[in-house]
Order: structure tokens, then C-alpha cells, then sequence
């Protein structure tokens, strides 16, 4: 079967695509749990049983409430030098006066990446770590199964009361007696968002019938998203939070009884990064405020220290406590003994040793060898003396001695429960390796093929046959099939924990077992012939000597595979394709010098001689079945063209080109910084802003424009053959994602749009037609000036760059698809008008080279699947490394994320290919 080399990279993107889909399930698994959640008022451990006969410890229940009602004021994107640096003394002074000298405790919580909302609530509620997947369900939270203090605390009767972002009554729908829901996601609302929290405030405050009251404030973190940590709005808003903590704290002041305190916690769910955005690891963005406010701690004196730094997953154990609760069972958070530090000794024993049972349970339910683990011997050691605490206790011992033994015993528990904690967090998510072997294996064949097929690819009929038959029928095929099929019946049998792959259905394992075996053949197969061609006699055989901007394409292609290995390279990956695009300009600089100046008369003899070499190959391979690349016929295009002269101005603005190209870049660079070490930096404000009325204008004339392309493009392949009316409605469907891209970009980030247009411009008319560059280079220049454009924007590696404002422009609330749809076309904006653009001039360079088109798509694909083959490789191997949550895994999702949307553009390739392909049939 003899197949276009267009649609066979877009099959073998989307297989991979396939591929990595199971790849990346596999790499992102849910994390470990422990078993189901069960009664909350299931037996609870009894204090350790003292040495001896004949005595028992009397205390067998979990110990009464610390506090009648509790006020959880959650205020979104909080970083800690909100409240601890200038700006909380400036704008927040009743809270700093509380913190300094009032009845308070305060932390700096750390957080866990990812920073997003909905992973961070449920690491608040449960105390555990949920997995970075939960990145991607953030949009469209389900309904949280896992123990969690809100559950516990509705089936122990206690009545919650919850305002402000629905992402909680998505996670805990019917939980609440009384709630009210704000959208989280329309983040030019800095106002309305937390007066709709407010306004239920005075009322519920004077009520008497709620017991927990839950406040998520949204404006701090919409501000950042829209304007950053620095804009004069931030100032006003901390001051709102203020006041409005102010009247929390005195109106639960006003109401407590001589029993029970009341507490106020006061919280954020992640901080926010120096561009104002989350989702990242920068210190800004993991180090968020927690503080503990109530009569029944000791008012503070002396001078203020540093806060100390505890995990954000503590504050669920430390809640259920002060809430007589049980510990969710899949927390791997501590005690924060300053909170509880005023009962008792032997209340205080027994606060941390529910913890420290808790967390040696889910030890046990997660390790086989528990028993060895640190942690678990620390446990242990540590309840050996609590015993011994509570016979001297039962025995009426009150001296210096009891005391000195609990404090003994006290640290033995914070021990234990630091180094549990510890091993429970390092195991929080199992990789399902199965699933990501299956995945890479098919990602890896796929890569292969389309290496072993370029040299037919890029020839001048750009098509080849593709062994089907023989792969299919052949028993090497039937014997990979049943030897895989056995293996996946091992695996599946004897694995311990639970398999994705493992999981489907037989019939859709045995066709991927199928496909894995088909790709194995094809690949012999190419192999058999490549080295049958490679013993056949060539006579005149042509020599191709390689350009510079060839050896210059073939070692930035290395040489950025090879750096996604480092993590510092990743996280500045834009300076590496800064540096290829500028070394591009200045190759291309030489070439256009060389091609006006040294190269003034081509030797007609020579070039009638070289003529009648290439149409003897010709023949000659015809009659051997032996396919020559078009790559040669391009050379000799290529040299032919070379002393054709640029005739008047446009000759020097030729020459001047790369170097308008190279400012041109500079400044952008400058527009956005971006990575790591220099997103500090400052760039260019945000002072525009945009209406919704007049951008529901823009989208009626995008999609006239698109309509209209479409229209030309379905003329041109059914009705017409005319490939003016096909690059016309090319150019029209080009110019609507144009529109629309300056529609969603923020303001700042117009001029990226402007140079993009202006680049392609001047490459097109003085660069690549003079130059008469080859299908295959001009599809390399596109893909890297599409990644270094990526970056122009204001991109990274990084979630927190994700503009997700984007998918709000012309919305009056939530809409999930055009939503997703929206951040994803301004976030890839860059890479995708490149590529549209590789396609419109391809397009209308087909007069010249009939097969454009596909060679562009063909090497468009493989450009694509080399640095995400070897990527996933490298992360597999980097699994356990310590930045493979922060650095390695944001990227990976960029990365299929890219390979989806690349599917897709190769998709439009082949549609924009099948016109010709017919026509050259006919």
C-alpha cells in the first residue's frame, strides 16, 4: 500500500499521541491510599497500655473539642510576605498587631507543588498529598471520596457553613448547611467575587446555629493573575482582608463562654509567583501565611521571631484535634503542638499519639516492610515510654520527675511522627510502570519508523510503500502478538497494586499488543530494505555535501534534545532557543552574503553537466525501484538559483533582514521574563484593558474570516482545483487566528504578534525565496521560531505561566469547553501561527516543489517526536529525581500537550495534501 508521506505522519503522531496519553497515565497515577474511609467513630487506640499486671489506662475515646467554633478564613494566593513582610505592616496592621501581640500562633506553611487550588484544598482537608495530575482535574473538580475533616465533621453532627469559591461544594457537595458560590475561574472580577463572601457576614456572625464556617476569598488572587504581587491593587484588597479579619476576630471574641474558646485561622491556599501567577515552585508561590488566633493561647511577648515553617497538610491533623475528630486516615500531616501546647501533659501525650498511631496505620497499609522503617521503630520506642509515663501517672506520681519523663516522651512522639511523615510523603505517588513502558515502547517505534522513512519521505514524489501485508500475515508478527499477550498476562496476575493498562478491557490489550507488533515488523521490514538498496551497484554515485544551515538544523536539534536532561536547562529552555534562532539569523546572514556577492556567474557547462548527472540517476534508479531523495534535486535547485542576483533595493534589504530579524528578537526578549533565574526581572506593565461587549466583536469577525477561508479551502478540494483559490482560503483562515490571537493576548503582549508577522514577512520575500531553501529547512526555521515564540510570550516550563485569563475574554462566567479552548490557543499561540503559516507558504510554493507540502508535514512531525521520544525516556530514568515534580513533570504536560495539538496541525497538512495527491493520480 502505497501511502502520502503527509498521512503517514499524521498516523504516526497520533499514534503516539495515543502513546503518550497511556504514558502519562501511567506517570501521573492517583496517589497511595489508605483503605476506604470508615466510621468516624470507630474504636479509637487506647493510650498505651502500661508495664505491668492489673493496670489499664482508662482513656480509650478520642478526647473532647479544644474550641466551640472554629472560622476558616482561606484567602487565595496569600503569600507569607503578604502578611509578614511590609505590605502586612502597611496594609494589614490589625492582623500584624495580632500576630505581634495578641493570643496567636503563626506559621509559614510550605506547600507542595502542584500550586493550584482545588490539589491545595484537598491537601488543607485531608492532609495528604494529592497527585500532580489533580493539575489537569482543577478545571472540573469532582467529588472528593477520601476521609477529610469536612466528612468527619458532618457525620459527628457538626454544623458547616461554607462561602466563596465552588470548587469546595464540587469536592464536598452536601456537606454544608448553608453555602454560596463564587466561579473562581473569572479572574478580572477583583471585586464582586469577595463582596458576595462578605455580605453574608454580619448576619452569620450574630447566629448561634453553625459550629464550622468556612471563608474562600478569591480577589487577592484574580489581582495576581491579571496585574501581579506589585499592582496598587493589592495594597486595597489586603486591606479589605483586614478589616474583615478584624470583625471575625471580635465579633468571636464577644461571643465565647467560660467552656469552650473560639478559633480563627487564617490561610492561604498557595502563594503567588513574582508575575503574579501559581502553579509552580518559586518560593513566592510555596510559602503561604498560617496563623491561629484564640483567647485560649498565651498572649505573645518579647520580640517577634521568624516564623516557624510547617507543612500546609498539618493543619487537617491539628483541626481534628481542636474539633474532637478523628485524623483522616490518609494524612501524612503532624501535630502543630504550639496549638495544643496549653492542656496538659497527658492530653498533649495523647493528642500525638493518635497522630502517631494514624500515621503508622497508613504506613503499614502503603509498605510491606513497615516494620523496618524508621519512622515505625521511632513510634514504637516512643509508646514504650508513654507506658511508662502513665503507670507512674496511674500511680499518683507528681513530681519533677513525671514531668521531665512526659517532655522526654513528647519529643520522642515529634520524632516519629516528623520521620513517618517524611516516609509517607516520599511515597505518596507509585508510578505504574507498566502502563509507561507499554506507552514509551509505542512513542519509540513510532519515532523509528519515521526515521527509517525520511529518505522516501522527502523524495520528489513524496510517497512510499508501506509493507502491510507482510508485517500482518508474517509469523514473526503472530509470535510477538502471543508473546506479548503472555506477558501482559504475568504482569497483570502478579502485580501488586493496581495497573492502568491492566485495567482495560482484553480486546483493547490485545490490539495495542497487535499495533506494538505491527510497529515491530514495519521497523524489521525498513530494515531489510534499506540494507537490500544499500548492496545494489549505483553507478555515478552523487555526492551531497551538507550547507551549513543543515550541520547548523542537525546540531541545535541534538544539542536541545541533550539539554532536557539537565533541570536547569529546562527551566530555562528559552534562552536555549534564544541562542538557536540567533545563530539561525547569522547563518542565514552568511548565506544571503554568499549568494549576492561571492557566487557572481555559474558556470553554464557545469551546471548542463550536473543537469544530465541527476537525469541518468533518474533513470537509473526508475529501473532499480531505487527512490532518490528530493533533497538532491533541491541542491541542485538550490545551486542553479544561487547567482541569480536581488536585483535594487531589495538586494540590501536581503542582507539587512537577519539583522532586523536579530533586533526584532531582542526586544522581545525583553517584553517577558520568563524561566526562573530572571523572572524577577521587570518587564512591561499591563495598562490596557479589555471589554467584553467589544470582544464579542472581535469573535463575529474571527469567525467571518475563518468561515470565509473554510469556504475557499472546501471550493479548492471539491469543487475546484484551482490552487490559487486553496492558498486564498489558506491566507483567510491564517489571518482569523491572527485576529484572534490579538484578541486573547494580554495588552503588553501585542507587539509579540506585531514581530511575528513582521519576521515572517521578511523571511518569506527576502530570505527563503532568494535563498530557494529546501521544504525540510524551511519547516526546521518555522518550528524554532514557533518554540522561541512560546517562550516571547511570557511562557515557561512552569504551570504558573499559564494565562488562564485568556479563556475568559468576551465570557460573562464559566463556560468549560471554550474555556479550554481559549488557553489553550493563547497559551501555543505561538508555535500554531508558525506552523499555519509553514502551511500557507508551503501552499503556494507547490508550483515550484509539488510535494511541499508534504515534505513539511512529514519533517514538521519528526522535528516534533524526537524531543518528546527522548524526553519521556529521560524522565522515566529521572523518575526519583528531586526535581521531578517541580521541573521535570510541568514540562512533560507541556509536552504532550504539544504533541496533541501538533496531531492535530498535521491533520490539516494531510487534509490540504489529499487535492494534490488526487490530481497527480489523475
Amino acid at each position: 500500500m502505497r501511502l502520502r508521506a503527509a498521512a503517514a505522519a499524521c498516523a504516526g503522531l497520533t499514534l503516539q499521541a495515543l502513546g503518550l496519553a497511556l504514558f502519562l497515565r501511567g506517570f501521573f497515577p492517583l496517589p497511595v491510599r489508605s483503605l476506604p474511609r470508615r466510621d468516624p467513630r470507630g474504636d479509637p487506640p487506647a493510650e498505651p497500655a502500661p508495664p505491668g499486671a492489673g493496670m489499664v489506662s482508662n482513656w480509650t475515646k478520642i478526647p473532647p473539642p479544644l474550641f466551640k467554633k472554629v472560622v476558616i478564613v482561606l484567602i487565595d494566593a496569600l503569600r507569607d510576605d503578604f502578611v509578614f513582610g511590609s505590605k502586612g505592616k502597611q496594609f494589614m496592621p490589625y492582623t500584624t498587631q495580632v500576630v505581634e501581640k495578641g493570643t496567636s500562633y503563626s506559621f509559614i506553611a510550605e506547600v507542595k507543588p502542584p500550586t493550584v487550588t482545588m490539589p491545595r484544598i484537598k491537601a488543607l482537608m485531608t492532609g495528604s498529598i494529592p497527585g500532580f495530575i489533580d493539575v489537569i482535574v482543577n478545571l472540573n473538580s469532582p467529588a472528593l471520596l477520601d476521609d477529610n475533616l469536612i466528612w468527619q465533621a458532618k457525620t459527628a453532627g457538626k454544623r458547616i457553613i461554607f462561602y466563596g469559591d465552588d470548587t469546595w461544594l464540587k469536592l464536598f457537595p452536601k456537606h454544608f448547611v448553608e453555602y454560596d458560590g463564587t466561579t473562581s475561574f473569572f479572574v478580572s472580577d477583583f471585586t464582586e467575587v469577595d463582596d458576595n463572601v462578605t455580605r453574608h457576614l454580619d448576619r452569620v456572625l450574630k447566629r448561634e446555629d453553625w459550629d464550622l464556617l468556612i471563608l474562600h476569598y478569591l480577589g487577592l488572587d484574580h489581582i495576581g493573575h491579571v496585574t501581579g504581587p506589585n499592582s496598587p491593587l493589592v495594597g486595597p484588597k489586603l486591606r479589605e482582608m483586614d478589616n474583615i479579619l478584624k470583625k471575625i476576630h471580635i465579633s468571636l471574641l464577644s461571643k465565647e463562654e467560660a467552656s469552650l474558646p473560639n478559633l480563627l485561622v487564617v490561610c492561604g491556599d498557595h502563594g503567588m509567583s513574582e508575575t503574579g501567577s501559581h502553579g509552580g515552585s518559586s518560593e513566592g508561590e510555596v510559602h503561604t501565611p498560617l496563623l491561629f488566633i484564640s483567647s485560649a493561647f498565651e498572649k505573645r511577648s518579647g520580640p517577634l521571631t521568624q516564623p516557624e515553617l510547617v507543612q500546609q497538610t498539618d493543619l487537617a491533623s491539628t483541626l481534628a484535634v481542636g474539633l474532637g475528630l478523628p485524623i483522616s486516615r490518609n494524612s501524612v500531616g503532624n501535630l502543630i503542638l504550639p496549638v495544643v501546647g496549653g492542656k496538659t501533659m497527658r492530653e498533649q501525650l495523647r493528642f500525638v499519639h493518635l497522630n502517631g498511631f494514624q500515621l503508622s496505620r497508613l504506613l503499614q497499609d502503603n509498605t510491606p516492610a513497615y516494620e523496618k522503617d524508621p519512622g515505625y521503630e521511632h513510634f514504637k520506642i516512643a509508646e514504650k515510654s508513654h507506658g511508662n509515663w502513665i503507670k507512674l501517672y496511674l500511680e499518683g506520681n507528681n513530681s519533677e520527675v513525671l514531668l521531665n519523663l512526659g517532655k522526654k516522651v513528647l519529643k520522642q512522639y515529634l520524632k516519629a511522627l516528623k520521620t513517618l511523615s517524611s516516609s509517607l510523603s516520599k511515597q505518596v505517588a507509585q508510578y505504574d510502570m507498566y502502563s509507561m513502558m507499554v506507552g514509551a515502547v509505542i512513542i519509540v517505534e513510532v519515532l523509528l519508523l519515521l526515521l527509517l522513512s525520511l529518505p522516501k519521505a522527502l523524495s520528489s514524489r513524496a510517497e512510499f510503500e508501506v509493507p502491510l501485508s507482510p508485517s500482518l500475515f508474517s509469523l514473526l508478527f503472530y509470535l510477538m502478538c502471543l508473546m506479548l499477550c503472555a506477558i501482559h498476562v504475568i504482569v497483570c496476575t502478579s502485580a501488586e497494586s493496581l495497573c492502568y493498562f491492566c485495567s482495560m478491557s482484553w480486546l483493547t490489550a490485545v490490539g495495542v499488543m497487535m499495533l506494538i507488533s505491527a510497529l515491530t515488523c514495519g521497523i524489521l521490514s525498513a530494515l531489510a530494505k534499506i540494507f537490500e538498496n544499500s548492496r545494489l551497484p549505483v553507478k555515478n554515485p552523487v555526492v551531497s555535501s551538507w550547507s551549513e544551515i543543515d550541520v547548523l538544523v542537525l546540531a541545535g536539534t541534538i544539542g536541545h534534545v541533550l539539554s532536557l536532561g539537565a533541570s536547569s536547562f529546562i527551566e530555562e529552555e528559552h534562552q536555549t532557543w534564544y541562542f538557536l534562532i540567533n545563530t539561525l539569523c547569522l547563518a542565514l546572514c552568511q548565506e544571503l552574503c554568499r549568494s549576492n556577492f561571492l557566487q557572481k556567474e555559474c558556470d553554464l557547462q557545469h551546471r548542463t553537466t550536473m543537469k544530465q548527472n541527476f537525469d541518468y540517476i533518474s533513470e537509473a534508479s526508475e529501473s532499480k525501484n531505487i527512490d532518490i531523495a528530493a533533497a538532491g534535486n533541491s541542491k541542485l535547485g538550490k545551486s542553479i538559483s544561487s547567482a541569480e542576483f536581488i536585483k535594487g533595493s531589495d538586494k540590501w534589504i536581503s542582507l539587512a533582514s537577519p539583522w532586523i530579524i536579530l533586533i526584532c528578537c531582542r526586544l522581545l526578549r525583553s517584553l517577558n521574563q520568563t524561566g526562573v533565574q530572571w523572572a524577577h526581572r521587570p518587564d512591561f506593565g499591563h495598562w490596557l484593558t479589555r471589554g467584553i461587549t467589544e470582544a464579542r466583536f472581535v469573535y463575529v469577525f474571527v469567525l467571518g474570516i475563518v468561515f470565509t477561508g473554510t469556504k475557499d479551502l472546501l471550493k479548492s478540494q471539491v469543487i475546484s482545483a484551482d490552487s490559487r483559490v486553496k492558498s486564498t482560503g489558506l491566507w483567510e483562515v491564517y489571518s482569523g487566528l491572527v485576529l484572534l490571537a490579538a484578541l486573547l493576548f494580554r495588552p503588553h503582549n501585542l507587539p509579540v504578534l506585531v514581530f511575528c508577522l513582521l519576521i515572517q514577512t521578511m523571511m518569506t520575500k527576502y530570505i527563503w525565496r532568494p535563498l530557494k531553501l529546501d521544504a525540510a529547512q524551511i519547516t526546521i526555521m518555522h518550528y524554532w521560531f514557533g518554540q522561541a515564540f512560546f517562550y516571547f510570550q511570557g511562557n515557561s516550563n512552569g504551570i504558573a505561566t499559564v494565562d488562564v485569563s485568556a479563556g475568559f475574554v468576551g465570557l460573562e462566567s464559566y463556560v468549560e469547553i471554550p474555556a479550554i479552548f481559549l488557553t489553550a490557543f493563547a497559551t501555543y499561540a505561538g508555535p500554531l501561527l508558525w506552523a499555519i503559516h509553514l502551511l500557507c507558504y508551503l501552499s503556494s510554493e507547490m508550483s515550484r516543489n509539488s510535494a511541499a507540502v508534504s515534505h513539511g508535514c512529514f519533517c514538521y512531525a519528526l522535528i516534533r517526536s524526537i524531543p518528546v521520544t527522548i524526553y519521556i525516556v529521560l524522565v522515566t530514568g529521572l523518575r526519583y529525581h528531586l526535581f521531578i515534580w517541580s521541573v521535570f513533570s510541568p514540562k512533560l504536560l507541556y509536552e504532550g500537550v504539544h504533541v496533541f495539538i501538533t496531531a492535530t496541525v498535521c491533520l490539516f497538512f494531510t487534509a490540504m495534501d489529499q487535492n494534490h495527491s488526487h490530481k497527480v493520480q489523475d
